[in-house]
């Protein structure tokens, strides 16, 4: 999934960027609301987590812009404000989830997995197809019982292909999916990160290329 940091507090921001890449997200970290807007609207975002007490443009109009203009994008608000009638506050201004600080890692990411989830149909816990089977909670992917031994990028693109069944999904979409910001458009990652990935699923082959449409997910 893409997911865009929106944190002033930069130890924080880089702390977190850091931690869901480590879980196989694709993060762009920003440290204002001004920028956080420029970034969404040139980039198709899964999930922000929007830290609502911003300098500039208020992390409240961030997240009122967001609902306006970026609706599959979910908003999980961070801030330091803990009483119940902050927290209520934060929902009504389109906030999918509220965290306040300070939190867990594991609950942070456990709710970015959930709101990236909502957009469309809800998704199983365990993606699977044929004798492959992901866990996306546990990291673990598996081919016929045998555990996948998968990078980061592996996994994530294995997860975007089982979550999309049948569909041809383009280079370009796994790059602005699966990477970040600091990814060359003109780079070979994808391709490589197929070839790589195809060869830890073994035979038969379950990844195949569809010429001049990108990679689908299946058996033949």
């Amino acid at each position: 999934m893409r997911v865009l940091v929106v944190e002033d507090f930069e130890i924080l921001a880089r702390t977190l960027g850091t931690g869901l890449r480590r879980e196989g997200m694709a993060v762009d970290v920003v440290l204002d609301g001004a920028t956080a807007l420029e970034r969404l609207a040139i980039t198709p975002y899964d999930v922000a987590v929007l830290d609502r007490d911003l300098p500039g443009v208020h992390g409240d109009e961030v997240c009122r812009r967001i609902v306006a203009d970026h609706p599959a994008c979910r908003v999980l608000m961070l801030t330091a404000a803990s009483t119940v009638r902050q927290r209520v506050d934060g929902l009504g201004l389109g906030a999918d989830d509220y965290l306040p600080k300070p939190f867990d890692f594991a609950e942070l990411v456990a709710r970015v997995r959930a709101l990236a989830r909502r957009p469309g149909p809800a998704l199983p816990p365990t993606l699977e197809s044929g004798d492959l089977t992901l866990d996306p909670n546990r990291r673990v992917a598996t081919r016929a019982g045998r555990r996948l031994d998968l990078s980061p990028k592996e996994f994530a693109v294995l997860e975007y292909l089982l979550a999309s069944p049948g569909r041809v999904i383009s280079p370009e979409e796994l790059l602005e999916h699966v990477w970040d910001e600091a990814a060359d458009p003109f780079t070979t990652a994808v391709k490589t990160t197929i070839r790589r990935l195809r060869t830890k699923l073994g035979d038969p082959p379950v990844v195949h290329t569809v010429r001049g449409g990108g990679y689908r997910l299946g058996q033949l």
